[in-house]
């Protein structure tokens, strides 16, 4: 390829940004993007993979079948999510397996707050009211992101994670009208879950070395100080309402800026866990390898029967 049909074809990749097109797998696009959307795509895949353990450790502890059943159906939930946004990444060259080996060897992340314990029920629904609260705020811009298969996954994801939050949510409501210990358990929960629930945006915008070009070209629509601040905006009135205490002395109403301001945020924690050395780092990655080790005689059962079913077309056919 000569640099002027390079530059062409770099010019159209731009415009097509420029004018909200999405980028489809057939598309040109700089080798950059697509190592971008890899790294982006896979790590929110992984995320999903690896959230479902938390909450799995609850299911059957959950205080009711009706629980049971809905943290069930979440869990759930997060598999498929996990298994859209692998097909997403695979589109842009990479495969399942690959994906598989960056996550197990440490070389691909997953979202730093799933590397913390959950010690009590109410964890359950602070995750769902915090965790997936943040989540959604952060994934519905990306309804709108550049790349056509990562923005449709993102419909449906979004609608599920709603229900979660919403799941969540009410956990949190039915704990804080009832016993002064079940309110305290909620409390609890939150002052546990609120500032990791706050680094999940990712550093600020000073720090961030990926938020610049994610901007530019659309795969971000606001930055990770904009997608924090919007969700202590809307979090913080729902604490009050069912009578739970934000856990920072430094929260106050900002009435010139029209949002909250808040107290600093432990950024030392946020990258010891990011490196590895959180509460639950180890047994996350100890239960994924597990898993994938243990899965392996139901993997090439699959693979036999599809040979033997493709062997058996043939034969019919010849």
């Amino acid at each position: 390829m000569s640099e002027l049909e390079l530059q062409q074809l770099e010019a159209a990749f731009d415009q097509k940004i420029v004018n909200d097109q999405k980028i489809e797998p057939k598309d040109w696009m700089p080798e950059k993007y697509r190592q971008t959307h890899i790294r982006q795509i896979s790590q929110h895949a992984h995320s999903e993979v690896v959230g479902m353990l938390p909450e799995g450790n609850w299911i059957t502890r959950a205080p009711s079948l009706r629980r049971k059943v809905a943290l069930l159906a979440k869990v759930q939930d997060e598999a498929g999510h996990g298994l859209y946004l692998y097909s997403a990444c695979e589109t842009l060259g990479i495969s399942r397996d690959e994906l598989y080996d960056q996550l197990h060897s440490g070389e691909a992340k997953y979202s730093s707050i799933f590397n913390y314990p959950t010690v009590t029920w109410a964890d359950m629904g602070a995750i769902g009211w915090l965790v997936d609260g943040a989540a959604i705020i952060n994934q519905v811009a990306l309804t709108n992101t550049s790349y056509g298969p990562y923005a449709r996954a993102m419909v449906r994801i979004c609608k599920e994670e709603s229900f979660h939050q919403r799941q969540g949510f009410e956990i949190m409501m039915t704990l804080a009208e009832g016993t002064p210990e079940q309110k305290a358990m909620a409390q609890d929960a939150l002052n546990r879950w609120w500032w990791p629930s706050l680094m999940m945006f990712g550093p600020t915008d000073a720090e961030s070395v990926h938020t610049a070009q994610s901007m530019k070209w659309k795969l971000k629509r606001k930055t990770n100080d904009e997608l924090r601040q919007q969700f202590i905006d809307q979090t913080v009135p729902q604490a009050h309402l069912i009578g739970l205490t934000i856990p920072d002395p430094d929260l106050k109403w900002n009435e010139a800026k029209g949002g909250y301001d808040f107290g600093p945020i432990n950024w030392d924690e946020f990258w010891q866990v990011v490196k590895g050395y959180g509460p639950c780092n180890k047994s996350r990655m100890d239960a994924r390898k597990g898993a994938w080790d243990e899965g392996k005689w139901v993997r090439d059962a699959a693979v036999a029967y599809a040979e033997k079913q493709e062997a058996n077309l043939e034969m019919a056919n010849a």
